[in-house]
């Protein structure tokens, strides 16, 4: 009989491996993204061996090499490093990432094209990875295929990062968008989680995420370029067409759709692969949702529906009764709703395609249309966790929902909403949270145009490219003014305010200020 000493400390449990950390726990996520887009880069270096660009595509092979192994060095000496179980590290590696990694991305484009400068390569790369698709390349057809493919593919990978940091990252803090769908969906106690719940490490989280959606978004890719080559468009384009599609980026070899040769159904099919920007129940149930609520409910999904419907009538009326003041040329009612139609589901998703309907869409009674419209569209952006920029629908809807009850109740002061209606869905504090990120959103378009000021261009072109770079739509920035505006000839300068807007529009304001915030470090 063995007689334990009581001063004698009882042994410790040994972890399990669930709590435990592993060594890609330790793995920054700034390593991760870094190796990611090194291996992205011997894509366009086979492309351009296998199409004859050969000096197009020596720098990326080159790239892929030297910063694979850069790569894994670092990811070595930090392997030791603690590891913290909270997700706000990696909102700050997220920033990070969205200023830091473009430099990376940007030196084999730098060397493929010996006139250009460097911050213009810096400048299309920020565009690319945060979706927006401002280019400097004023005529695509003078650039080699590779190059595009490498915006486009940059595109797409940037449209991944959103989808997985958006579950992730953002929603564990409650930023971009989140404070608004946690705070929906206590109706009765009644709800539906899907898969938000967190695990221990946030880098085990984001591969967890990142496995899951990963078949998602590339087999939707696959899809939509099946489509396209069916419709008649060419393999390469269609390629680039199909990734800017998924990831909300509207980069294409192309000046415009018109030059495509699927003509009426490749917009077709680009119109049904902007869905999955409007809402993320349209390809991922990892949010939390009211039980019993079907996909026709969805509230981004019922208003991205009411503008699709209310701004083509709009431009179509606007022509139809300009058609009879001014004259002008003969109308084709077809054609202007298609073309009409198109533009606003391209812009409200940020995408950006330009329809070849547009012209006959904006000119046929002799009256263009204001390009204030699609600035309008772009504001708004589309769903929350999506691909899509701006402000966001479910905050409009919020919005709507909160002054619409206010409105009733001016008319009855004692009015309240049953549980089960919509009203109650939505609480005083996420209609707080989304007029908080309009104003925001308002404080810092203001700055960015007080900058862009400084740098000498004029009022009409900064409003244009502040909003274009915000919205993460840089597409606006060839149709919203009366003439395109040539990003290749801005100032270093410039281009750096616009790529922090670009960042600051696809990481939104909120979340950069949430860093800010010490409280927010101390939780």
């Amino acid at each position: 009989m063995t007689i334990s000493d009581p001063a004698q400390k009882p042994p410790r449990r040994r972890a399990s491996s669930r709590h435990r950390a592993q060594w890609y726990d330790r793995v920054p996520l700034m390593v991760l993204t870094t190796a990611i887009g090194a291996g992205l880069m011997i894509v366009p270096a086979i492309y351009a061996g296998l199409n004859g660009e050969h000096d197009a595509g020596r720098p990326f092979l080159y790239g892929a090499i030297v910063f694979t192994v850069l790569s894994f060095l670092v990811g070595l000496s930090v392997a030791t490093r603690p590891v913290s179980k909270t997700a706000r590290g990696h909102l700050m590696s997220l920033l990070i990432t969205y200023l830091a990694l473009p430099v990376m991305l940007a030196a084999p484009l730098y060397e493929a094209i010996p006139d250009l400068s460097f911050s213009n390569a810096w400048f299309e790369m920020v565009s690319s990875l945060t979706t927006t698709g401002a280019t400097v390349f004023s005529q695509p057809a003078r650039v080699p295929d590779t190059i595009h493919l490498w915006r486009a593919l940059v595109g797409w990978y940037g449209g991944f990062m959103i989808w997985v940091a958006a579950i992730a990252i953002l929603a564990p803090v409650r930023v971009g968008g989140f404070e608004l769908v946690l705070a929906s969906v206590h109706v009765g106690g009644a709800v539906s989680r899907g898969q938000t719940a967190q695990s221990d490490f946030p880098m085990r989280r984001i591969l967890r995420f990142s496995r899951g959606l990963a078949p998602i978004y590339g087999g939707l890719t696959l899809a939509v370029w099946l489509m396209l080559l069916i419709a008649g468009e060419d393999p390469f384009v269609g390629a680039c067409h199909a990734m800017s599609a998924l990831a909300s980026s509207g980069i294409s070899p192309l000046v415009s759709l018109q030059e495509s040769s699927a003509s009426h159904w490749g917009e077709a099919v680009l119109l049904v692969a902007m869905v999955f920007a409007l809402s993320r129940a349209t390809f991922a149930n990892d949010m939390p949702t009211p039980i019993g609520r079907r996909w026709w409910q969805d509230p981004e999904i019922r208003i991205a529906a009411t503008l699709l419907i209310a701004v083509p009538t709009l431009i179509f009326v606007h022509h139809w009764v300009s058609l009879y003041d001014v004259g002008g040329g003969t109308p084709d009612p077809l054609r202007s709703l298609w073309g009409s139609l198109f533009m606003t589901m391209s812009f409200l998703t940020t995408n950006g395609f330009i329809s070849a309907e547009w012209e006959i869409a904006r000119n046929w009674s002799g009256i263009t249309t204001p390009g204030l419209i699609l600035l309008g569209l772009a504001m708004v952006g589309g769903g929350v966790a999506t691909t899509a920029g701006g402000v966001k629908l479910l905050r409009v809807y919020v919005l709507y929902r909160h002054g619409r009850f206010e409105s009733a109740r001016l008319v009855h002061p004692r009015l309240t909403a049953s549980p089960g209606h919509r009203a109650r869905r939505f609480k005083v504090e996420a209609a707080y949270s989304a007029w908080l990120s309009f104003m925001l959103f308002a404080l810092v378009f203001t700055f960015i145009m007080l900058a862009l000021s400084l740098t000498g261009l004029t009022f009409e072109t900064n409003m244009i490219l502040t909003t274009a770079a915000l919205t993460n739509a840089g597409p606006l920035t060839a149709v919203a003014g009366l003439s395109p505006i040539v990003m290749g000839d801005l100032g270093a300068a410039a281009q750096i305010i616009l790529g922090v807007a670009m960042v600051l529009g696809r990481l939104e304001t909120l979340a950069i200020i949430a860093l800010l915030n010490p409280e927010f470090w101390r939780a």
